[in-house]
């Protein structure tokens, strides 16, 4: 057991004094625990493979990179999405800019943030 020593103010216990080999190994157990944290956050975050981001550099409509990627035909996708399949359509090949709404109706269908499509 460690040899912490306490400072009191009114009866209450306010600042513990531990020894120096205590205090490092707790800084150590925390940045250790921030770590696993992180990683825990970040492999919750879903990965792309390599040729769906060089379709969104090489400037493809995003809508379309992941619909197709998530194996969505563009009929499957509009009926989830409740547009028809011209809309969908023509907002793939740009013809047609979609509508907040739609594009959200859209960002939820394909499992994504608004902003991962527009």
């Amino acid at each position: 057991m460690s040899a912490v020593q306490y400072i009191e103010e009114n009866g209450r216990r306010r600042f513990a004094v531990l020894p120096i080999e205590e205090y490092e190994a707790m800084l150590d157990a925390l940045d250790e625990a921030a770590g696993i944290a992180a990683l825990v956050s970040m492999a919750a975050e879903e990965s792309f493979p390599a040729t769906v981001a060089d379709r969104l550099i090489a400037g493809e409509n995003p809508v379309r990179v992941f619909r197709e990627y998530r194996g969505l035909t563009l009929r499957a996708m509009a009926g989830k999405a409740e547009i028809s399949a011209a809309y969908l359509s023509d907002i793939e090949t740009g013809k047609r800019d979609g509508t907040v709404a739609t594009m959200r109706k859209l960002a939820a269908v394909l499992g994504l943030e608004l902003d991962d499509i527009v």
